[in-house]
């Protein structure tokens, strides 16, 4: 389980989690408020987009954010404000076979979370120096991170 001293250090999972992703993974990203999910997807994101300086809002209140470039499509949504998990249909996550999904709150949609290909599970240290990574992909892909 890695430890993550600060930004930096996500960042760098987030970069080592992007090189593994496949077109089509759901990407589950759990942990409390303030866990570093929107922040370990904007380095996932940013990766796979080839722009270190992207800007990568947070979905919480579009609850769904979009991305294309370098042949790649990648949705990233926060599920947190979903009423009920049966709107996760209306959100088009699936509409594109091959795009890669990252979701954020996806124990509010419990089918959903079943399904993901990774989870990754961040929890903050107590006092709050750092977080730990928990990284599982079912799949078995081989996957380190240092």
């Amino acid at each position: 389980m890695p430890f993550l001293a600060d930004d930096a250090a996500t960042a760098r999972l987030g970069a080592a989690l992007a090189d593994a992703l496949r077109p089509g993974d759901l990407v589950v990203l759990e942990g409390d408020l303030g866990a570093g999910k929107t922040a370990l997807a904007r380095a996932i994101i940013r990766t796979l987009m080839g722009d270190e300086r992207m800007d990568v809002p947070s979905p919480s209140f579009a609850l769904v954010q979009p991305y294309e470039g370098q042949g790649i499509s990648v949705l990233h949504a926060d599920l947190y404000r979903l009423a009920d998990a049966s709107e996760v249909g209306e959100l088009g996550l699936f509409d594109n076979p091959r795009a890669i999904v990252l979701v954020e709150w996806a124990e509010r949609a419990p089918d959903l979370e079943a399904e993901a290909g990774l989870r990754v599970t961040l929890s903050v240290q107590q006092g709050g120096q750092g977080r730990q990574a928990e990284i599982v992909f079912r799949d078995g892909r081989p996957f380190s991170f240092s």
